[in-house]
């Protein structure tokens, strides 16, 4: 059980016996408690320790939270993904602390070569969101449900990352905040969509053909608009805050906003 979860649990034992009787044995009720809630608080701990910050410590930075705690609300949501992919909500939980601590981070991870800083946010995003992902799981699942989660948060920051990069290609001479988003949305659905690409081909070749496009690709492009979804709150935050705004700026590598020019008459006293 992870520890996001607990109640009333209901326990039955099941055996193929055939023709000797009966499969499922007598239901055993148990209730399920936390052991403990401190993982559940580590990552929320480690966003305070950023705050504190030296770069940090402004009124603005704590603004930070808004992105990250509505990521969150919408991820305790009942019955928001299919049934059977709940799981996928835990990786939506810990991407948003990981971009959560790579904005914090910003200032740090910007380098001069757009490559480094590329490598620099992607090792920060994906250890942050390994942390938060290991802290809501108990540090002891090995299952292969929980591994094959971790591996679609460990390609959704490889991506958000990815996507960046590209973000700040396009703002390379000037930062263009309008064109930002789609230049995103559709940056990401061509990244997810090419990435399944070698898998539908195979899937094709195997099945004689067999399978039909849009029950591969909609669900692809329905992660990448749910990967785009999970961005665009930190990227609103980055729009309407001038402090976040040049957090953004760090991450794309994009030029800062130039300062007014004043009229040397104005000067004159």
């Amino acid at each position: 059980m992870p520890l996001t979860a607990g109640g009333p649990l209901t326990v039955v034992p099941s055996c193929d016996l055939g023709l000797l009787g009966a499969r499922d044995g007598a239901p055993v009720e148990y209730t399920w408690v936390l052991p403990s809630i401190a993982p559940l608080l580590l990552p929320w701990l480690v966003i305070l320790g950023l705050l504190a910050l030296k770069s940090n410590r402004r009124p603005a930075a704590w603004l930070i939270w808004l992105p990250l705690t509505g990521v969150m609300a919408m991820s305790c949501i009942p019955q928001m993904l299919p049934s059977g992919t709940d799981g996928l909500l835990d990786a939506i939980a810990a991407l948003a602390f990981g971009l959560s601590a790579v904005w914090l981070l910003s200032n740090y991870l910007r380098r001069t070569r757009r490559l480094a800083t590329f490598f620099c946010v992607l090792l920060t995003l994906a250890a942050f969101t390994a942390l938060a992902f290991i802290a809501s799981q108990g540090g002891s699942r090995l299952e292969v449900d929980t591994l094959q989660i971790g591996i679609v948060a460990a390609i959704g920051a490889l991506f958000s990352t990815l996507t960046l990069s590209l973000g700040g290609w396009l703002c390379r001479r000037r930062y263009h905040p309008l064109a930002l988003y789609p230049w995103l949305a559709v940056s990401l659905a061509i990244v997810w969509l090419g990435a399944a690409l070698p898998f539908f081909l195979y899937a094709v070749s195997s099945s004689g053909g067999k399978i039909p496009w849009s029950e591969f690709f909609i669900p692809v492009l329905a992660v990448a608009a749910g990967n785009f979804v999970l961005l665009l709150p930190f990227l609103i935050l980055s729009s309407a805050n001038p402090f976040f705004r040049e957090r953004l700026q760090a991450l794309l590598n994009a030029k800062p906003d130039a300062p007014p020019i004043i009229p040397n008459a104005d000067l004159k006293a």
